[in-house]
C-alpha cells in the first residue's frame, strides 16, 4: 500500500511576524445607553431646515449608487432644526464620508441623521427638541457645496424622508 502525504504549502518570501510601528486605535461611534429614552413629542417630523434646494431624492440614483436619504443644497451657516424630540445618539466625524455628523433617536423606533454640517451645536447624550437648532449647514465629508444630507431610519433601515417630513420649506429643484 502506498501512504499518502500531505506537502505543506510553501509561501515566497517565508512569512514573518509583521509588529506595528504605531499602537492602532480604532474609534466606535459612541452608543446611547438602552435606558436613555427620547422624550415624547406631539405632532409630526419637521422639515429640518428653511428654504435651500433639493438636490438629490431617495432612492436608486443609477450607476449601482443608492440615496439613503435627501441632499438639500443651502447656504454655509443654515440653521439645521431637530426634526422631533429625541436624545442625541451621535455628534462627530469619525464615519467616512458624511463629515460632521449628528443621529438623533426619537421614540418609536425612529432616528434622524444629519450629515455635512459646518458646525455641531449639540453632543451625544444631549436631548433636544422638536424645532431646536442642532447644527448648521456646512460641506464636510464627501461633499463640494454646503447642504444637508438628511435621513430617517425606522427601525435602522432607512425610509424616504420625503414621505413622513411635514411642510416642505425646501424648494424643489427644477
Amino acid at each position: 500500500t502506498k501512504r499518502l502525504t500531505r506537502s505543506r504549502p510553501t509561501t515566497s518570501p517565508a512569512p514573518r511576524k509583521v509588529l506595528p510601528s504605531k499602537r492602532v486605535v480604532v474609534k466606535r461611534a459612541p452608543s446611547i445607553s438602552a435606558s436613555v429614552k427620547p422624550p415624547p413629542s406631539r405632532g409630526g417630523f419637521l422639515w429640518p431646515l428653511n428654504g435651500g434646494r433639493v438636490l438629490s431624492r431617495f432612492g436608486t440614483l443609477g450607476k449601482g449608487l443608492q440615496n439613503d436619504g435627501i441632499n438639500i443644497l443651502a447656504p454655509r451657516g443654515t440653521p439645521i432644526r431637530a426634526v422631533q424630540n429625541g436624545v442625541v445618539a451621535y455628534s462627530g466625524n469619525e464615519l467616512r464620508g458624511f463629515g460632521n455628523l449628528l443621529l438623533i433617536k426619537h421614540t418609536g423606533g425612529w432616528i434622524s441623521a444629519y450629515a455635512h454640517n459646518d458646525q455641531l451645536l449639540v453632543k451625544t447624550g444631549d436631548q433636544v427638541r422638536r424645532g431646536q437648532v442642532v447644527s448648521r449647514v456646512g460641506s464636510t465629508g464627501s461633499v463640494d457645496k454646503p447642504q444637508l444630507h438628511f435621513e430617517l431610519r425606522r427601525k435602522n433601515r432607512a425610509v424616504d424622508p420625503e414621505r413622513y417630513l411635514g411642510r416642505r420649506t425646501a424648494s424643489l429643484r427644477r
